[in-house]
């Protein structure tokens, strides 16, 4: 189980956390990107590659037996801020879509480019099962 910290006098964030307190195993998704599990790319539009990568980062999740209410950080590494915040309505859609509403620490930062060239966003994850009572 974790624990949600928002500070006292603080307004609360819409869609992330400030911060999360949590015990137990902790799962590291390194950075995943926006094509299939073959390695493919099957659209350039970011709404879409989008809901790939995080697609991805629920498989790895899944793999350690863990779930999207178990993340405690999130960083999203993009590639053009303007198409983030002209697509941020579709891109809570597709978030909520994938990952319920579960909003850990989160963290957007713009890069010059990804290592896969196609890719327009890379998100990486860190999840705590908790202990076992």
């Amino acid at each position: 189980m974790h624990t949600v910290l928002l500070p006292e006098g603080w307004a609360a964030p819409k869609g992330y956390a400030n911060g999360i307190a949590a015990r137990g195993l902790q799962i590291y998704v390194g950075g995943q990107i926006g094509w299939n599990p073959a390695q493919q790319f099957e659209s350039d539009d970011f709404s879409d590659q989008t809901r790939l990568a995080l697609s991805n980062v629920l498989a790895v999740l899944h793999s350690a037996g863990s779930a999207p209410e178990h993340m405690v950080r999130m960083t999203w590494y993009i590639t053009d801020l303007q198409m983030y915040r002209s697509g941020l309505k579709e891109l809570g859609a597709v978030y909520r879509e994938v990952m319920g509403e579960n909003y850990p620490a989160m963290t957007c930062v713009v890069v010059s480019s990804l290592v896969e060239t196609r890719a327009l966003v890379e998100i990486e994850v860190t999840a705590v099962l908790p202990d076992a009572v």
